[in-house]
């Protein structure tokens, strides 16, 4: 079992895209066989990039606001927004607020 505070797991910067890190805070070297979670902030200002792959993710938003981009158009998000992307749905996380905004995506392994 593992059991920590997310943030005593290094934050490393999404490439390409300033103002977004990703924590990888459980994954298989946990002993996960089957989920990732990711706590993921994006900056005031910032988003994750417009992208698509071939799996699902299932989002629960911490803090902050924002919108996240899918084929439905922009929808808002907030402290305790849930979100399902769908595998192949082009999708992106925009932060439209003045602080951090931060969730937590749990994702299959090995992705």
């Amino acid at each position: 079992m593992k059991v920590e505070a997310y943030t005593q797991t290094p934050a490393e910067p999404v490439e390409g895209t300033p103002g977004v890190t990703i924590r990888w805070v459980i994954t298989q070297k946990d002993g996960a066989p089957n989920f990732a979670m990711r706590v993921i902030e994006v900056e005031p200002g910032a988003s994750t990039p417009h992208h698509t792959h071939d799996y699902e993710h299932e989002v629960f938003v911490l803090a902050g606001r924002g919108a996240v981009r899918g084929q439905e158009g922009d929808r808002p998000i907030e402290a305790g927004t849930v979100v399902y992307v769908p595998p192949n749905e082009k999708h992106q996380f925009v932060n439209t607020g003045p602080e951090a905004l931060r969730f937590i995506c749990v994702i299959p392994n090995p992705v």
